[in-house]
């Protein structure tokens, strides 16, 4: 069974939310929040497996809410709920550890997958949607020398591959056509990746990528 937290300053629509997870044989909602701070609190005491989170909340914000679950219930994961599926603010949460992000117009279908997926560990961001945001908000990062990162000291050669690619915004499907590997060992690769940078999912794979500078954005057209 999945636990769902709610955290949106909207009643009507955490309303809409609870109605159609309920309706679901394998999932639960577990509590509401109203803003960012009562869903930051409820995490801890609730232990949600999924924490839908709207951004703009009054009070504490979705970003910094987003930013503490992370910190203090690790094993609650956050799906951000944005405005439109390039809202600044997505990237922003995937920045403080979101599992992913989806615009609030989303299917419900759709939505009701990527829970499933960010529940099991996966993140709720496809290789699509990652291009676009690395190409709209990549450059306003201000990334570091990759050397001083001592977890890259870590990988293998394949591994520093695997992981360039991925933080590109490529499926598997096309790290193993590139690097001329089978599907299967990307995803071995892509996992051992993970344990040994620490990091959760693609998700924040992209978001080391760029902050350690093993990747650059590419400069903008003139």
């Amino acid at each position: 069974m999945i636990r769902l937290l709610i955290a949106d300053d909207e009643s009507l629509l955490r309303m809409a939310f609870r109605m159609v997870f309920e309706a679901e044989p394998d999932m639960e909602v577990a509590g509401e929040a109203d803003d960012g701070e009562q869903a930051a609190r409820l995490a801890r005491h609730l232990r949600p497996d999924v924490v839908l989170m709207d951004v703009r909340m009054p009070g504490l914000d979705g970003i910094e809410a987003t930013r503490r679950i992370v910190r203090d219930s690790p094993r609650s994961r956050v799906l951000i709920l944005t405005t439109f599926d390039l809202d600044e603010y997505a990237f922003a949460g995937l920045k403080a550890g979101a599992a992913g992000f989806l615009p609030k117009n989303t299917r419900p279908q759709e939505l009701l997958s990527a829970i499933r997926n960010v529940a099991a560990g996966e993140a709720a961001l496809s290789p699509r949607v990652t291009r676009r945001v690395l190409e709209r908000f990549a450059p306003q990062m201000t990334p570091g020398p990759a050397e001083r990162d001592e977890r890259l000291a870590q990988l293998t050669a394949r591994e520093h591959e695997v992981l360039a690619q991925v933080a590109r915004g490529l499926s598997n499907a096309e790290v193993a056509a590139a690097l001329h590997l089978a599907e299967a060992t990307v995803k071995t690769h892509l996992s051992r990746v993970l344990v040994k940078l620490g990091l959760r999912d693609r998700a924040q794979v992209v978001v080391f990528a760029y902050e350690s500078g093993l990747i650059r954005p590419a400069a903008p057209d003139l």
